[in-house]
C-alpha cells in the first residue's frame, strides 16, 4: 500500500433508540459519567461550554475540556510521561454530526480526530463519511453493546444490557443479534484518526489509543441505554440544565470557577 494512503478506523455502534432520543441521552450520559470520573486531581475539567455557529453546519455547541488521566495509563506509558499532564478535548456538536479533537499537553505530535454521524439504521451505510477511497483505507469495527466484553473495572450488573429492561420504554433486554429485529434502532458512526509521530513508539501508542477509544465507546453507549429511564422524560432544555449543573459540580472538584 502506498505510504500516501491514510489509515482510518470506523466504529459502528447500534442503539435501541432513535437519533432524536439519543440526542438527549448522549448529553446526559457524558455529563453524568464525567462527574463520576472526576475525583480530586483526576477526571474531567470543563474550560468552555458555549453555543457556536458554523457557516456551513449552522448552529451548534462548542466545548473544551481537560482530561486528567495519568493514573489510568499503563505502567509502560507512566514511565516516560510527566506526573502531571492532561489531554485537551475540543468538541463541536452540530447534531447529528460532531467533530472531536484530542491533543496532549506535552506531546505536540500526538492527536486524535473523531468525526461522528448518527443515523436511524443498523449500521448499513458503508460510506457515511464519503471517504475518498483512493486516499484512505478504512477499517470497520462493529461494537456490540450487549455482547462485547467490558473491561472488568467498568462492569456493573445494572449496566449489563443482556439483563437490563427499561421501565419507561419497554425496551431490553438485548440478546445476541438484537439490532436485526429491534425497533427503533440507530447507529453511531465514528471515524477515528490517531497520529503519534514518535519514532519507536508510534505503532504501540496508536494501537493502545484505539483500544482505549473502543473501550470508552462500548462503556459509554452501554451506559446511555442503561440510564435511559433517568433521561428519557427530559427535554433538550432539561438536559442542558443538567449538563450545566454537572459542569459546575465537576469543576468544584478541581477548585475551578465555572467556565
Amino acid at each position: 500500500m502506498s505510504k500516501d494512503v491514510m489509515l482510518l478506523k470506523e466504529y459502528r455502534i447500534c442503539m435501541p433508540l432513535t437519533v432524536e432520543e439519543y440526542r438527549v441521552g448522549q448529553l446526559y450520559t457524558i455529563s453524568k459519567h464525567s462527574h463520576q470520573e472526576s475525583d480530586t486531581g483526576e477526571g474531567v475539567e470543563v474550560l468552555r461550554s458555549e453555543t457556536h455557529c458554523d457557516p456551513k453546519l449552522g448552529q451548534g455547541h462548542f466545548s473544551e475540556k481537560r482530561l486528567h488521566l495519568a493514573s489510568k495509563l499503563p505502567s509502560w506509558a507512566r514511565s516516560f510521561i510527566p506526573r502531571i499532564f492532561y489531554i485537551t478535548e475540543k468538541a463541536r456538536n452540530y447534531y447529528p454530526y460532531t467533530v472531536t479533537e484530542y491533543t496532549c499537553s506535552f506531546l505536540p505530535k500526538f492527536s486524535v480526530h473523531i468525526e461522528t454521524k448518527y443515523e436511524d439504521n443498523c449500521g448499513t451505510n458503508d460510506n457515511v463519511f464519503r471517504v475518498e477511497k483512493e486516499k484512505c483505507k478504512v477499517e470497520v469495527d462493529y461494537v456490540d453493546i450487549s455482547s462485547d466484553d467490558v473491561p472488568e473495572r467498568h462492569y456493573k450488573m445494572t449496566e449489563d444490557l443482556k439483563r437490563f429492561s427499561s421501565m419507561k420504554t419497554g425496551r431490553g433486554p438485548l440478546q445476541t443479534g438484537w439490532w436485526k429485529k429491534s425497533r427503533p434502532v440507530m447507529c453511531s458512526y465514528k471515524l477515528v484518526r490517531v497520529q503519534f509521530e514518535v519514532f519507536g513508539l508510534q505503532s504501540r501508542v496508536e494501537q493502545y489509543i484505539h483500544k482505549v477509544i473502543r473501550d470508552v465507546l462500548l462503556v459509554g453507549h452501554r451506559q446511555a441505554f442503561a440510564w435511559v429511564d433517568e433521561w428519557y422524560s427530559m427535554s433538550l432544555e432539561d438536559v442542558r440544565t443538567f449538563e450545566s449543573q454537572m459542569q459546575t459540580a465537576t469543576n468544584q472538584k478541581f477548585g475551578c470557577q465555572e467556565a
